[in-house]
């Protein structure tokens, strides 16, 4: 027994001396390798999808490489291997670590692929050259540029710079966690000692959008930008009941996956940031506030004769004398001088009441960075001039998500809801803006625009009845307007015996000859919403009249 004792600590004794003479070398670089470390655990974003959950925003896991530059200094044979896989000179990146070998840590590239991270194995295995590997998250867009003026993107940081992405960030960004870990060379963790701060993933959120109707709109938007060579061109599909934007497209867009598109002029989503005046989109409020003061119907009398008003030492002109109109006929011939008749009939405050409630000059509230409230300045500021070109669209401006959310009043029975970016489970009550009554009338008056007497007859919907109207704008220069360049636009909706859907579209400066808003801008009306009926499987309000004379409609243009 005594001599097994004996045996048992003569072996301990070898052993410690062991440890401690001959393999205390082997151990000290085991120790200087592996030791405990604080390390970040980055937050997963939360995805963004699309009303019906199709992925408009994910993050997918990449890796970052980063060093200790004095250490890397020390070891030039690796900084010539990190160079060469980065794709860059060796003595630009030797400039950068002596620039900051002071500092603990620098990244060296971000966001690198995994075959990339393979080729990098023998410096990562040197704990003594400070190079490390730490997981991040690089944000993908399936949807490319047809819906990234709307979801935007984030920086190299994943914090979210343009559109939802930045409206949302706190939403979505979560907060990253912080765990205590045994790191082996290349920052490759052996053991985890235990989370010292749990991370928080961020929310995924749900659009309001309905990436159909954004393809086919988008689509749609880029051919007719196209084909009659503007300069740009921007459209907004909502749906009037629940105050839900389904599509919003810009031209010219850009890819948010690339980052060398990221650039102010292509990223401007101009349906909520540009201001325009609306031209004649704007003459049904201006007949609402006249049908408002029980002082007209929709068949009084309004004389336009002879298609010149003169007002204010100026001059209101119509294209051609249209005589004696209706109510009605103003808005289908789309008179100027009738619209500034029932304007100048009325009091500043009955007008600016009216335009003001329906949302012009005040932001929609949809939550969208850079929402622009537009111009309509106080009435009491009002000349006679200006109280009769704003009936026509003049001397107020708009965006299309204002005029949007505008004609969804008239749409939705005289009531206005507010305008949301992200889906809503329960349409709200919204607000009363004008009598039932007079929203059916100013519909049934905007139905006579797309008939063959109207000026937007090219915004006609088959087997649909389509209310909407037509605005072809001259653009504000230095001194006045330009006499060549033009915004050609259309504000409709449809199914018009109980709207579904809302939707404007503007062009900006068609130079292919044309620049009529019944010419440029009512067909890609007709393309988007006959396309988004159909998705939504919409029931046709149209059909006996289909019947009746089919062939007539399928000839008219």
């Amino acid at each position: 027994m005594l001599t097994a004792l004996g045996a048992v600590a003569a072996l301990l004794v070898w052993r410690s001396v062991w440890l401690q003479v001959v393999d205390r070398e082997f151990l000290q670089q085991q120790g200087r390798a592996q030791f405990v470390r604080e390390v970040t655990v980055p937050a997963h974003r939360g995805t963004i999808t699309d009303r019906h959950g199709a992925p408009l925003a994910l993050s997918t896991p990449v890796h970052s490489v980063g060093a200790r530059p004095a250490r890397l200094l020390a070891r030039p044979e690796h900084i010539e291997t990190l160079a060469r896989v980065f794709g860059v000179p060796v003595e630009s990146l030797r400039k950068r670590l002596q620039a900051r070998r002071g500092r603990d840590f620098v990244y060296l590239r971000r966001q690198l692929p995994p075959e990339a991270i393979d080729r990098l194995a023998p410096v990562l295995a040197d704990a003594s050259a400070g190079v490390e590997v730490r997981r991040e998250y690089r944000r993908y867009y399936p949807a490319g540029e047809a819906a990234g003026h709307v979801v935007g993107f984030t920086d190299i940081d994943d914090r979210g710079q343009e559109g939802v992405e930045l409206a949302w960030d706190r939403l979505l960004r979560g907060e990253d966690g912080r765990n205590r870990v045994i790191v082996a060379p290349g920052n490759r963790v052996v053991e985890d000692l235990g989370v010292i701060r749990p991370m928080r993933p961020g929310a995924d959120l749900a659009l309001s959008i309905d990436r159909r109707l954004q393809y086919l709109a988008y689509r749609e938007l880029k051919a007719a930008v196209a084909r009659h060579r503007a300069r740009a061109g921007w459209a907004v599909l909502l749906d009037p009941r629940s105050g839900e934007v389904l599509a919003m497209v810009n031209q010219p867009s850009y890819n948010p996956n690339d980052g060398a598109q990221r650039r102010g002029e292509l990223t401007r989503n101009r349906a909520v940031t540009d201001p325009i005046e609306p031209g004649s989109t704007m003459k049904p409020f201006t007949v609402a506030a006249a049908l408002m003061r029980g002082e007209y119907r929709p068949d009084t009398p309004v004389d336009t004769s002879p298609g010149i008003l003169k007002v204010g030492g100026r001059t209101v002109k119509d294209v051609r004398n249209y005589g004696v109109l209706d109510v009605t006929g103003v808005i289908t011939r789309s008179s100027n001088v009738g619209a500034a008749r029932l304007a100048l009939s009325l009091e500043p405050d009955a007008l600016w009441s009216l335009y003001s409630a329906v949302g012009f000059g005040q932001i929609p509230g949809g939550g969208f960075p850079g929402e622009a409230p537009g111009v309509l300045r106080d009435f009491r500021g009002w000349s006679t001039f200006e109280q009769a070109t704003m009936a026509f669209g003049y001397g107020i401006s708009v965006t299309a998500l204002q005029l949007a959310r505008a004609y969804g009043a008239l749409a939705n029975d005289g009531v206005l809801v507010p305008v949301s970016f992200v889906r809503v489970e329960t349409p709200p009550r919204g607000e009363r803006v004008m009598p039932a009554e007079v929203a059916r009338q100013v519909r049934a008056m905007l139905e006579t625009v797309v008939t063959p007497a109207g000026t937007g007859r090219r915004a006609r919907v088959p087997w649909y009845r389509v209310a909407g109207k037509t605005g072809t704008v001259r653009k504000a220069v230095r001194g006045g307007y330009a006499d060549d360049r033009y915004r050609a636009l259309f504000a409709g909706m449809a199914p018009a015996s109980n709207p579904r859907l809302v939707l404007v579209v503007v062009i900006d400066e068609p130079a292919a000859g044309q620049y009529y808003g019944g010419q440029v801008a009512a067909p890609i009306f007709s393309a988007i919403m006959a396309d988004a009926l159909r998705l939504l499987d919409v029931p046709p309000d149209d059909l006996p009249e289909l019947v009746g004379r089919e062939g007539g409609r399928e000839g008219a243009t």
